[in-house]
């Protein structure tokens, strides 16, 4: 077994979800196709708070979470040829598959069957998996991703769950010059689905509930806002526009889902990437007659999260990020928790802090 070595920032009270605390913890057993990274920032992700009040169901204590992960490679395993220790890498919200499924040997691998969760999850041999509020990961090469170098670390970070969960569906439904392309809810996802969409080409429109984010909505780039939440005939000028929507909401409570299917193209797309708590409203069969898809999406591959992070360091796209000491998760957490972010918290490694850049 390996030794204790690794300490991250953990809750250790499921009731107290605010509340860090360091802890030491087993990291995974090293490997001959393994990665070890020094982490220099982790991104706060939606998911690290649904995980930690226990909307997605009961947690084992203690945990760490975080899976928007940057810093520098500190060892590899011998059939690693990709990276060398002092690489700028990052790891994302997965850490591990089967490499042997049918997804797995299609460049499907974020939809293994059998998939490990960057954290709150098991490796095969019942190490359990920690998180990226800490000093250090270990992840099979497959799920390491190279930072490149005019890319900083901290803007790379938010990149490898956000930035890659709106980036797979606009790449894989044809995002580009001659589209149009609808990014609901402009949080931490949605403000990624404007950045790239816009630098891929599309013709972008925004949707938000209210007034709050028009101005920085459009300093992101989007070259329509429509604001939902006053008018409910929003989607009758958009009736049958839109080529693709990518929505991030993160409630679904009265979402005008059949609203916004209308405003489709024919076999137009709606991917939803956002996972509220709470069910989807109720939908009917004729909801459907406008030739629209409803679907998701999970994450990305390696593939697209290499081409993500190329696109972001050739087009020169900065994320809006708030960044915080790694020792204030907390504050982050529940800030995340009441949308009180633009539009994305990083926490820069404080427990042992590495050469950055």
């Amino acid at each position: 077994m390996s030794e204790v070595q690794f300490k991250g920032y953990a809750i250790t009270d499921a009731s107290l979800w605010t509340q860090f605390s360091i802890v030491e913890y087993q990291p995974k057993n090293f490997d001959d196709n393994d990665v070890e990274v020094a982490i220099a920032y982790c991104g706060v992700c939606g998911s690290d708070v649904h995980t930690i009040t226990e909307g997605w169901g009961k947690i084992p204590t203690p945990l760490v979470v975080g899976h928007e992960i940057t810093g520098k490679v500190t060892r590899v395993g011998a059939n690693v040829k990709q990276f060398k220790v002092g690489d700028r890498v990052g790891v994302g919200a997965q850490i591990g598959s089967c490499y042997k499924c049918r997804a797995c040997t299609n460049e499907q691998e974020n939809y293994c069957p059998n998939k490990i969760d960057t954290y709150n999850d098991h490796y095969p041999d019942g190490v359990f998996a920690q998180g990226g509020y800490s000093t250090a990961i270990r992840a099979n090469q497959q799920f390491v991703f190279p930072i490149p170098e005019n890319l900083p670390l901290k803007y790379a970070s938010s990149m490898l769950c956000a930035g890659l969960t709106v980036f797979s569906p606009l790449k894989r439904h044809g995002c580009g010059p001659g589209k149009k392309v609808g990014v609901i809810g402009i949080g931490g996802l949605g403000h990624y689905a404007v950045l790239f969409a816009k630098a891929m080409g599309a013709e972008v429109y925004a949707f938000t509930h209210s007034t709050r984010k028009v101005d920085d909505i459009k300093k992101m780039g989007a070259d329509h806002v429509v604001v939902t939440g006053t008018n409910p005939d929003f989607a009758k000028p958009l009736h049958m526009m839109l080529d693709l929507i990518v929505c991030t909401v993160d409630v679904g409570t009265d979402m005008p889902l059949a609203d916004y299917l209308s405003t489709l193209w024919v076999h137009g797309k709606f991917v939803m990437v956002g996972l509220p708590d709470e069910p989807l409203p109720q939908m009917k069969a004729f909801d459907f007659l406008c030739g629209a898809f409803l679907g998701g999406s999970h994450i990305g591959n390696k593939v697209e999260a290499v081409e993500m992070l190329q696109l972001a360091a050739s087009k020169g796209i900065r994320p809006w990020i708030e960044e915080l000491p790694m020792s204030k998760a907390g504050e982050a957490v529940q800030r995340v928790k009441k949308g009180d972010v633009r539009y994305r918290f990083v926490l820069k490694q404080d427990i042992a802090p590495i050469d950055i850049e």
